[in-house]
């Protein structure tokens, strides 16, 4: 048997005036996903347990079939997995994002989507100014690591904010608190001066892009244990994504990593990239992910349209080619899911369940006709807590 796992990052929505009063995924053309509805089941899965916090690490852990309450220790460890930065048991591993903050606010989490180029050059700068372990990342996307002998500085009570949940809002109410928190605000607030006289600033200034004005710490854990997958449900697994984070948690998994230059973080992704990946990589293993970040980022920069095209673009360059090749390996099996919510009102990750669809071998369709939140509310494909679709998806 052959699985594909597809995730539209952040796809459930709200219905939208701008869209006539529809959700993106009912605003959507969406031919190949409708297709997996009515030839298989549509569902409702919940991958976010209060108290956890509502993002990818936590929901993804949950799509892939493992109990966040237990295992999850943090986001930042898990994109550590991803830049092979190996975590001692007493180590942190802390996200530092270079953020676009003006006027007390956070303007732009991802700096003007400042490229990994610009970003390696800022976080070098910062890491040598502040004696600093700092791990350059993709894009805006960096970490700084804590090591065993100053490990001391943080307590399990350190709370942080995600910067993308916080979009044009005042920082001062998020900024880190409890054991490590003081340590990370200053930290946070020295980093100001290095970046704003840097040469990759002032060239972004210059050309009228945002810069990155400080860096902003957050998403802070220590090394997680995780069973592999294929010890735990049996196929061996692979997986393609733009995302360090969710790369990170594949790797933590024992799958390996589809990556090729083309495949990003953004609305710039080759979708096409990434299913001619999928397909190749499903000569070699049992189960293939494939994980798209652009609805997520068009929901964060609160951008309907952007986001129905990107959904659009799913269904026809991936959804549509695997549906096609999938059959030629024989027995086979397909899971379209988001992990978590983000709606576009809000511009941020949110609470609920979102909807599922499940087509291929041993599937009795449902009679559903549609992909999207309506259907997955009428139905009897409930999955709470979330962790427990994927032994159903994989028939144990």
């Amino acid at each position: 048997m052959k699985y594909v796992i597809v995730i539209p990052d952040g796809a459930a929505d709200e219905p939208q005036r701008s869209l006539g009063g529809k959700t993106p995924l009912q605003s959507a053309r969406l031919p190949n996903m409708d297709r997996v509805a009515r030839t298989g089941v549509v569902g409702r899965t919940d991958n976010v347990p209060r108290p956890l916090t509502p993002a990818s690490d936590v929901a993804t852990l949950s799509l892939f079939g493992y109990d966040p309450l237990k295992v999850y220790t943090g986001r930042a460890p898990l994109e550590a997995a991803a830049l092979g930065v190996t975590l001692g048991p007493n180590d942190w591993a802390v996200r530092c994002n270079l953020v676009h903050v003006a006027d007390g606010q956070m303007r732009d989490f991802t700096s003007g989507h400042i490229t990994s180029e610009e970003g390696h050059q800022l976080v070098a700068a910062v890491a040598k100014m502040l004696q600093l372990e700092l791990v350059p990342g993709v894009g805006y996307r960096n970490l700084l690591v804590i090591r065993d002998e100053q490990a001391g500085l943080i307590g399990d009570d350190l709370t942080t904010q995600p910067p993308h949940d916080i979009p044009d809002k005042p920082i001062a109410g998020y900024l880190p608190r409890g054991s490590g928190g003081e340590i990370f605000n200053t930290l946070m607030v020295m980093s100001q001066p290095v970046l704003c006289y840097h040469p990759v600033n002032k060239a972004r200034r210059a050309a009228g892009k945002r810069d990155a004005t400080q860096i902003w710490l957050w998403g802070q854990g220590r090394a997680p244990r995780l069973t592999k997958f294929a010890e735990l449900y049996g196929p061996r697994g692979a997986i393609t994504s733009g995302v360090d984070l969710v790369r990170g948690v594949g790797v933590l998994l024992g799958w390996d990593r589809l990556d090729h230059p083309a495949v990003t973080d953004y609305l710039d992704n080759d979708y096409a990239k990434q299913a001619e990946l999928a397909i190749e990589g499903l000569k070699t293993h049992d189960l293939v992910c494939v994980h798209v970040e652009a609805p997520d980022e068009a929901s964060h920069e609160g951008k309907a349209d952007k986001k129905v095209e990107a959904l659009e673009r799913i269904d026809r360059d991936i959804v549509g080619p695997l549906l096609e090749a999938l059959p030629r390996f024989g027995d086979w099996r397909i899971l379209v899911a988001p992990d978590h919510r983000t709606p576009l009102q809000t511009r941020a990750h949110s609470y609920g369940a979102v909807p599922f669809a499940i087509a291929g071998t041993g599937i009795e369709p449902a009679g559903q006709s549609a992909y999207d939140e309506d259907t997955g509310a009428e139905s009897k494909f409930n999955f709470e807590p979330g962790y427990t679709l994927m032994k159903w998806f994989l028939g144990n």
